[in-house]
């Protein structure tokens, strides 16, 4: 399914721009065009919630087509382990070396626990990292849940996870608990479930008319949502309908985003969703979204020490172009390089594994849950 990749690049596009633009200038004064570019990064923090959604799909469909084998546990967890380990540990040596998060965060970190360190009265350091929790939570329990229950089951479960986290996010709400309501993992579960059920869904007899019609239901029915809920807090977390839905509705966008994608990706415009650029950026995503904070924090403090001219200013917007360009182009080349030198030494293990494993599987996988069943 290429035409993920495109997704993957538009996510980790999105949080990069938000991050080199409106998460630390924002109330700076800019000209007009400045202004209009400042806030149009300001919804980048959906890119998160765009990767759970990717994710919770992914990982479904990989754990649904290797259900019959008998080592089903080892090979999931060792080929995550391949992909995930080697760069997110070696990310924790590179922030302590340079002093950039504290030794009680980067012990929580190196346990998945990056998204509740507050809970441990630890101050939450490395952003980034939050996210990267949260989805190894899921997947303690996950591949579990998909071994021992059948279709409609697996169905029921991630349906009934879509429904309760907006209703624990509603009850924290109504009780003053509003920490933690965007990144606690018990508060933040419905984007991969979401993700789970649209693969558990492609994995039956569905036709491709009823997968665009579901997608055009996702897709206008979020879009409603959004605008109609809107007077009533929807679009934010400050009111109890939009810290319970907000993120369902989210969820249900990108939903129907995923589907247009494969919709796209298996028609003849499939040119459309395969952009290069895209495509680029997806291949490199994880290494990017893991190193970019830490390349904008390093440009800053190289910055205040030796050339405080180049530090955005008011009036100067150019100055937070520079900073995204250097910044950012450098942590696109380091995430290159990581990927090209470095993981793929990992994902080369996980090849070799995909290889003896294909000496017991009878037939091979599709390419598409759309290709397969449509």
């Amino acid at each position: 399914m290429p035409e993920l990749d495109s997704i993957r690049g538009i996510a980790i596009l999105a949080v990069l721009c938000l991050h080199g633009f409106f998460w630390q200038y924002s109330s700076l004064h800019f000209s007009r065009l400045g202004w209009f570019l400042m806030r149009a990064t300001q919804p980048g923090w959906l890119g998160v919630n765009l990767f759970f959604v990717l994710s919770g799909f992914l990982i479904t469909g990989i754990l649904l087509d290797s259900k019959p084998r008998p080592d089903f546990y080892r090979r999931f967890y060792v080929r995550r382990a391949l992909r995930i380990l080697p760069a997110y540990y070696a990310l924790l040596l590179l922030l302590g070396l340079l002093g950039q998060a504290p030794a009680a965060y980067l012990g929580l970190g190196f346990v998945y626990l990056a998204n509740v360190t507050e809970l441990f009265g630890v101050a939450e350091a490395y952003g980034p990292l939050w996210s990267l929790a949260v989805e190894e939570h899921y997947y303690l329990f996950w591949p579990t849940v998909v071994r021992r229950l059948g279709n409609k089951g697996l169905a029921i479960v991630a349906a009934g996870i879509c429904v309760l986290v907006p209703v624990l996010r509603a009850v924290a709400f109504e009780r003053g608990l509003t920490k933690g309501l965007a990144s606690y993992t018990w508060f933040v579960l419905d984007g991969l479930a979401a993700g789970s059920l649209l693969a558990i869904l492609l994995r039956t007899n569905i036709t491709r008319g009823t997968v665009k019609l579901l997608c055009w239901a996702l897709l206008s029915g979020a879009l409603a949502a959004g605008v109609i809920g809107a007077p009533y807090g929807i679009l934010t977390r400050n009111t109890a309908l939009g810290a319970a839905l907000q993120h369902t509705v989210i969820s249900g966008l990108f939903s129907g985003v995923l589907l247009a994608f494969l919709l796209i990706g298996t028609s003849k415009w499939k040119n459309l969703v395969n952009h290069p650029v895209l495509v680029f950026f997806g291949y490199i995503s994880y290494g990017v979204y893991l190193i970019h904070l830490l390349m904008f924090r390093i440009y800053d403090k190289l910055g205040h020490r030796f050339w405080p001219g180049l530090l955005p200013t008011d009036d100067h917007f150019g100055l937070v172009l520079l900073r995204f360009a250097c910044a950012g182009g450098t942590a696109v080349g380091i995430a290159y390089l990581s990927r090209k030198y470095f993981e793929n030494k990992f994902l080369a293990l996980k090849a070799r594994l995909e290889l003896n494993e294909q000496t017991v599987v009878s037939k091979p996988l599709p390419s598409s849950p759309l290709d397969n069943n449509l």
